[in-house]
């Protein structure tokens, strides 16, 4: 399982067609993480500003079409990421059929991603 946040406008957007983020035509790959806590982190130092609901995608690799590989954050990982934490990084549209489970993003009183619940 890895893990992708979007907000609910964006994944929502096109729902018949497979999910295609800005960083896929600017970076050539959509991001994800490795598990919840990663994930958690790339929320805090990325998308706090980000619109809400905040969900967040899990896929299957093996469900996915894309090919995915793991590599290093550049230029380093976010604050409370191990260095050395390797990222999957999807070479690809996602499929939604790779999608297992949706969560949403908690919040605490201070703006922090404080969970993972089940979402929309």
């Amino acid at each position: 399982m890895i893990y992708h946040a979007v907000p609910l406008s964006d994944w929502s957007a096109l729902p018949d067609r497979p999910y295609a983020p800005a960083s896929l035509a600017e970076e050539g790959f959509v991001h994800c993480s490795p598990d919840d806590a990663t994930t958690l982190a790339v929320v805090n130092a990325f998308y706090r500003n980000a619109p809400r609901p905040l969900l967040v995608l899990c896929l299957d690799e093996d469900r996915l079409t894309a090919r995915v590989e793991r590599e290093a954050a550049a230029p380093a990982p976010p604050p409370g990421v191990a260095e050395g934490t390797l990222f999957p990084h999807v070479f690809g549209p996602v499929n939604r059929d790779a999608v297992e489970r949706i969560l949403e993003v908690e919040w605490d009183e201070e703006g922090l991603a404080s969970g993972l619940r089940q979402g929309a």
